[in-house]
């Protein structure tokens, strides 16, 4: 389908049209689990929020707030993660579909560290969160809005955000097209899944992204996986509760 991955491809997915939805998009958000757990999605997040809060001083309380989270399934490793360090963290897991808020508050219905809220990003409050992760979240976007999804998800945070989305290639383009045939046939998984890896980024997207934000304190990982990692210091004026 596509040729090249020199340019982002700018097709909607169809988790983006909101004029669909209901049982099918439940049933995409379960079945996306599976592929995020195949390519391990939860890895890259959690290398971004561990930088920012050894950054910050190693608070002992951090709330975290996943802007776009889907069911939210990634954050299940950072709660691991901060139970073995000691870090009392709570989650806030937004979205702006009801489905994926469904979908959310019954993957962690026993965990009370984790809340649900359907909202959207320009609803968020202001520095409402100390860590504002995307993950696959801003993919999504067209080249020319990612600097003010950035800044609207800095304007949320106290400590900084983390963008964690897929690296622009042919390789992961050709292993998601395989896997969502093999584990799904909710159209949803087929259609988006590889169109996914087309709307994602290489490098050269990230220093532009630099370059608009004029912010010193961005640095891009590539992880394992073909993922990047993207973390932006908050400018000063909020912490974390030490």
């Amino acid at each position: 389908m596509f040729r090249t991955f020199r340019e982002r491809a700018s097709a909607y997915e169809l988790m983006d049209d909101r004029s669909q939805g209901g049982e099918e998009l439940r049933e995409a958000l379960r079945h996306l689990r599976r592929l995020n757990r195949l390519f391990s999605a939860a890895a890259p997040t959690l290398f971004g929020v561990s930088r920012l809060w050894a950054e910050a001083g190693k608070p002992r309380r951090l709330e975290v707030l996943d802007i776009g989270a889907g069911s939210g399934d990634v954050n299940a490793a950072l709660l691991r993660w901060a139970a073995a360090q000691g870090v009392e963290l709570t989650v806030t897991l937004a979205d702006r579909t009801p489905e994926a808020c469904a979908e959310a508050a019954a993957y962690f219905a026993d965990e009370p560290r984790v809340s649900v809220m359907c909202r959207d990003l320009a609803d968020l409050d202001e520095r409402g969160a100390d860590i504002v992760t995307g993950s696959q979240f801003l993919h999504h976007f067209a080249s020319e809005e990612l600097p003010e999804v950035a800044s609207a998800m800095l304007r949320a945070s106290r400590i900084g955000i983390v963008i964690q989305d897929i690296h622009r290639h042919w390789l992961p383009w050709a292993a998601v097209w395989l896997a969502a045939r093999l584990l799904s046939t909710n159209r949803y998984i087929r259609n988006d899944g590889p169109l996914s890896v087309a709307k994602g980024f290489r490098a050269e997207d990230w220093e532009q992204l630099d370059k608009a934000l004029g912010s010193p304190g961005l640095t891009c990982s590539w992880r394992p996986l073909f993922r990047y990692v993207v973390t932006i210091a908050a400018k000063p004026g909020g912490v974390a509760d030490e």
